[in-house]
């Protein structure tokens, strides 16, 4: 009886230190706290392609609307800024219809570059020069260069804001 009298707090406070360390997991969002507005610049574009420039940029604020406790500001009230520019759009042929020696089915690879900005000491928080987004559409179903463009902007802009999350 004694024993065991001597025995339960130190099992109680091994039990308790086990209990206080956890398991390192956190329900906290994985976005900087310190940020609570974002300014989002039009993106450059190098390619002759028709509004992607728009199209990247508004995926992207939507993204952020959507997934991040930030705000998009004004420059002039935002704690950071996000710019970036299309370097490239590529397209290639994965297949031929051997009957009609038409595509089957198209690639598209989309190269940016970003950066993510805090205005208020000048610190570069994300920094991609170069970012691949590779996605694909076919024609043969009715898919056009349009929708695969608008597929690759959307895959973009949801990469581009988990990129602005904090590390484990």
């Amino acid at each position: 009886m004694r024993l065991s009298n001597a025995v339960a707090p130190v099992l109680l406070a091994v039990a308790g230190s086990t209990l206080q360390m956890g398991c390192s997991y956190s329900t906290k969002r994985p976005f900087r706290t310190d940020i609570q507005t974002i300014h989002v610049e039009m993106f450059q574009s190098k390619e002759f392609r028709r509004e992607l420039e728009f199209r990247l940029t508004e995926a992207i604020i939507k993204r952020l609307e959507m997934d991040t406790p930030y705000r998009v500001a004004e420059r002039t009230t935002a704690d950071a800024v996000l710019t970036g520019e299309i370097l490239t759009v590529k397209n290639r042929t994965l297949g031929d219809d051997f009957d009609t020696d038409l595509p089957r089915e198209i690639g598209s690879s989309v190269v940016v570059r970003f950066a993510l900005k805090d205005l208020r000491t000048g610190e570069i928080l994300v920094e991609r020069p170069r970012f691949i987004f590779q996605t694909s559409y076919i024609p043969p179903v009715g898919e056009t260069f349009t929708q695969g463009m608008t597929r690759a902007m959307d895959g973009l802009a949801e990469l581009i804001v988990e990129s602005m999350e904090s590390s484990w």
